[in-house]
């Protein structure tokens, strides 16, 4: 994945058990070079059943979920290796947001239809599809696999019960919210947020409530628990601001977590 911030890269509809089951293999001790197969096997009756495509669906999709767990950008190993730990320390209802900060991460594609998602909600209580593209468009082209992707990611944030089918076709209402309440996970998002910026910089009041967390609210967070941070620093901006920034593009310097095999 050469640039992050202007290829589509998640263009296949991606179920949460399936992100799960990529990031348990990898903890388990599955070689990298086997998690593919293990994939195979998990999705042959799911996606693809009875194709013969060099790249079907089922191939695009393990693609992926290799990807956002095991073949990683190298900017993003140390946020990976974190967001591992914290899937072994958090209950499984909370794994959602661990999934989601790391998805938006390698794939800005994802982050940025979430941050429409998000705007549109906040506005109106509702996101329609048809504004949701347009809005998709002006910042990715006129293109039909940015359509489809698109159409693909929204897909996704209803099987992961994030947004909820509204009464009029191609109205979407908002599904489950998951307030982060745990310190460790909130600032790793904040940093998972961090990595869909090309300059890796923000106002920390823009990031915290960034359009694109609409399913995750962070209870306060206040500017010392990101200061502690290895990974992030904070630099005063005018008299009521303080801009948050990764203080290296390559996170992995910084990086509590052990190495993955």
């Amino acid at each position: 994945m050469t640039n992050r911030f202007t290829q589509i890269g998640f263009s296949q509809r991606i179920r949460l058990e399936w992100l799960e089951e990529s990031a348990k293999l990898i903890l388990a001790g599955t070689a990298r070079r086997a998690v593919p197969d293990a994939l195979q096997e998990l999705l042959h009756d799911k996606l693809s059943v009875g194709g013969h495509a060099e790249r079907g669906n089922r191939e695009k999709a393990i693609t992926i979920l290799m990807q956002i767990w095991v073949t990683v950008p190298p900017e993003l190993s140390c946020l990976r290796d974190v967001g591992l730990e914290l899937l072994q320390q958090l209950p499984p209802k909370e794994h959602l947001a661990v999934h989601w900060g790391m998805t938006m991460a390698v794939y800005p594609f994802f982050g940025s239809v979430a941050g429409s998602v998000g705007r549109l909600l906040r506005l109106q209580g509702t996101a329609a599809a048809a504004q949701v593209q347009r809005r998709v468009r002006e910042k990715y082209g006129e293109r039909d696999t940015v359509s489809r992707a698109t159409r693909r990611v929204l897909r996704t944030f209803v099987d992961w019960g994030v947004l909820a089918e509204g009464s009029n076709a191609g109205v979407y209402m908002p599904g489950q919210v998951l307030t982060v309440m745990h310190h460790r996970l909130a600032v790793w998002l904040v940093e998972a947020v961090l990595h869909t910026i090309p300059n890796y910089t923000s106002p920390l009041r823009s990031v915290v409530d960034a359009p694109s967390l609409f399913p995750l609210p962070l209870e306060r967070l206040p500017a010392d628990a990101l200061v502690a941070s290895r990974g992030m620093g904070i630099v005063r901006h005018g008299l009521d601001d303080d801009l948050v920034m990764l203080r290296t593009p390559d996170a992995s310097k910084s990086c509590t977590g052990g190495a993955l095999r």
